[in-house]
């Protein structure tokens, strides 16, 4: 009898500043794809950690905007290994805004958010090579 896939549940995060330059919208609001962006950088190291190769996004599943993302944002970035397969690998992705600009309170303010506001989630599967 095996044991549990070790891969399982390996969980990488990244942080990342929103600049002004990303804002699309009124209100200082950037596009969903933004946060699809940031998947897949979370999941190309997750690829790396798990198999030794980037790998490549074969899709989503599931993809959720819950809030709005915004310049001037700091937001998280995280992707869980839900499942092994032969090659592909399920992601749980969740990006999370845990800081946010307040213009209304002078040019520079910010704000920690505590707790953090889920802002986009999301199922995605990667694919790897075959193992040597």
């Amino acid at each position: 009898m095996t044991g549990q896939d070790p891969r399982l549940g390996l969980t990488v995060t990244h942080r990342r500043y929103v600049p002004y330059s990303h804002a699309h919208y009124a209100g200082n609001l950037v596009d969903g794809a933004y946060a699809l962006g940031l998947f897949g950088d979370v999941a190309t190291e997750v690829c790396i950690r798990t198999d030794g190769d980037e790998g490549l996004f074969a899709g989503y599943a599931d993809v959720r905007f819950l809030a709005p993302i915004r310049a001037g944002d700091v937001v998280e970035v995280t992707a869980r290994v839900a499942r092994v397969g032969t090659r592909s690998r399920t992601l749980e992705l969740s990006c999370a805004v845990v800081c946010r600009g307040r213009p209304d309170r002078g040019e520079s303010a910010a704000e920690v958010l505590d707790p953090p506001v889920v802002a986009v989630t999301a199922t995605g599967t990667v694919v790897v090579p075959p193992a040597a």
